[in-house]
């Protein structure tokens, strides 16, 4: 079995004062009280909105284009996963099961790079939906999409320079070479099969977990927690974010258009080789050539889709993301116990069963 990613220590900076959010719900069970949507219910009502605030342009239709996916109706698991780290990092601090106004806005950059990736990755995918409705670049074409990707992205690094935490910036800035770095793993693969699962769950990390560990850190720096904390929560959004990236390749192949809200079986379309067809390849090594010429023949996609639901790689895929999310469980029980700290327990329950 492939060895969980491992990653460096963090570090804390000096603890400020601050506005802090409390959760007022009142919630009648013990189980709805470790739900991550009732724990964050307060903050996440308003944080499409707040994005909006940040992102008001004179020019009509960059305002259109950027708040076109700050509609409320995503995941926000980016932003949820960012706020109960900050709840529970807090509670081992002592200073109780709240946030801080600037983890609340750690919250916000989260979700503007991810949504400002997603904008970009349309475009580089040619995709035509997203979320359920029509992608930015199916409305309003590749050049104003990449703009108003980039025009997200240049606010969110407005925000992160306003937070005045040199060792935040640093984190956070690491994103988006991360993010970068990905996208150009993406175009490559490897010869051998050990070191192309490898640099498969390198370019995972790069694209998808880097932004929660990072932010996870973040907040954690900004909650002025040790270093031992600080890599707890690194390490919990890492684990989380490659499961979640694990599940997501999963569903490519089993899930609907209808019900993921965006294009299914497009991986082997574009010609990426994501987890269940690198499993596959132990069974039906014919599969390597596929891989190397990107599924580009005719036939390939339609061949590797039947290689791969004959064998077990759809199962091996879950297993493994499970492995992930039990790493990010035993690094979260490092913590005080707390409700946020059993949501975040909660919330590796839900990235292992989403059907999107």
């Amino acid at each position: 079995m492939y060895q969980l990613l491992q990653g460096p220590f963090g570090c804390h900076s000096n603890y400020s004062r601050e506005k802090r959010y409390f959760c007022t719900t009142s919630i009648p069970s013990k189980q709805e009280n470790y739900s991550p949507e009732k724990l964050t219910e307060s903050e996440l009502s308003r944080l499409c909105n707040d994005i909006k605030k940040e992102l008001n342009s004179n020019k009509t239709n960059l305002k259109d284009i950027t708040h076109y996916f700050f509609d409320g109706k995503g995941k926000a698991f980016r932003p949820m996963t960012v706020l109960l780290t900050a709840r529970a990092c807090n509670c081992q601090a002592g200073f109780g099961d709240q946030v801080l106004d600037s983890q609340y806005r750690v919250g916000m950059i989260a979700e503007m790079i991810h949504t400002a990736s997603l904008i970009h990755d349309d475009v580089i995918d040619a995709a035509d939906t997203r979320r359920g409705k029509a992608s930015v670049n199916q409305l309003w074409g590749q050049t104003q999409a990449i703009l108003a990707g980039d025009y997200v992205l240049s606010i969110s690094s407005m925000m992160l320079a306003q937070l005045r935490n040199e060792a935040v910036v640093v984190v956070l800035s690491q994103v988006i070479d991360d993010l970068v770095r990905g996208e150009f793993m993406q175009l490559g693969s490897k010869q051998d099969e050990n070191e192309r699962f490898n640099h498969y769950l390198q370019k995972t990390y790069k694209k998808t977990a880097s932004l929660l560990a990072n932010s996870c850190k973040a907040v954690a720096i900004l909650g002025n927690c040790s270093t031992a904390v600080t890599e707890i929560a690194y390490q919990y959004g890492r684990n989380i974010g490659i499961a979640f990236q694990l599940i997501d390749d999963m569903l490519d192949y089993i899930s609907s258009d209808k019900l993921m809200g965006k294009p299914t079986s497009t991986d082997l379309k574009l010609g990426l080789a994501t987890a269940p067809v690198l499993f596959a390849c132990q069974q039906y090594p014919e599969l390597n050539s596929l891989i190397m010429r990107r599924f580009s023949e005719p036939g390939d996609v339609e061949r590797a889709r039947k290689l791969v639901a004959q064998t077990d790689g759809i199962e091996q895929t879950k297993y493994l993301a499970t492995q992930y999310c039990q790493e990010a469980i035993r690094q979260i029980n490092g913590l005080t116990d707390s409700p946020s700290r059993q949501a975040l327990i909660s919330l590796t329950h839900k990235v292992l069963n989403r059907l999107k």
